[in-house]
């Protein structure tokens, strides 16, 4: 019975996980958020090693070196508690989405590069310009606008585009 209580039971008591988990959660969110961003449509290597290296750095600050299985389901259903509830409410509340959710950065507008936003983020025109060659767009004079969009990825709205929204297209003369 000794080896089952030691597996199954509690060894840190699960408000302090519920804690734990939360904090470190919500200070990953953040990082993240404000870290991750600069890849234009995707996570490069370095990305995916800062996520591991943090996960690891972070899981004795969560757990608190926790034994028991019992206590890694608490401080796991706590971060799957945290991520949909953080999604739930950013769909609810703007400000909260702009905390969580970058807004969309424009990179080109009217054919023009917007070096700011691209020294911001730490992206080469090469970047944008490979991005805009898979949507077979050779040259950046035909674009209205380009922005980096929340997810990483390069949103794209050609000049006289059937896909632009009237409120962007030149006034018909």
């Amino acid at each position: 019975m000794d080896a089952m209580n030691e597996l199954f039971g509690l060894t840190v008591h699960p408000a302090e996980l519920v804690l734990r988990g939360t904090v470190i959660y919500l200070g990953l969110v953040l990082t993240f958020r404000f870290v991750l961003r600069r890849d234009v449509g995707s996570l490069g290597v370095p990305d995916v090693l800062f996520i591991v290296l943090v996960a690891d750095a972070s899981q004795n600050a969560m757990a608190g070196e926790y034994k028991s299985i019992t206590d890694g389901v608490v401080l796991l259903g706590t971060l799957v508690f945290w991520n949909i509830a953080l999604d739930w409410l950013a769909y609810r509340s703007p400000l909260l989405r702009c905390l969580i959710e970058p807004p969309p950065l424009p990179l080109i507008k009217d054919g023009k590069w917007n070096r700011r936003s691209l020294k911001s983020q730490w992206i080469t025109t090469e970047e944008v310009l490979s991005k805009l060659r898979e949507r077979g767009i050779e040259d950046i004079e035909s674009v209205r606008v380009a922005t980096l969009e929340p997810d990483g990825e390069l949103g794209v709205l050609k000049i006289g585009s059937e896909d632009e929204p009237p409120n962007l297209r030149k006034p018909v003369s």
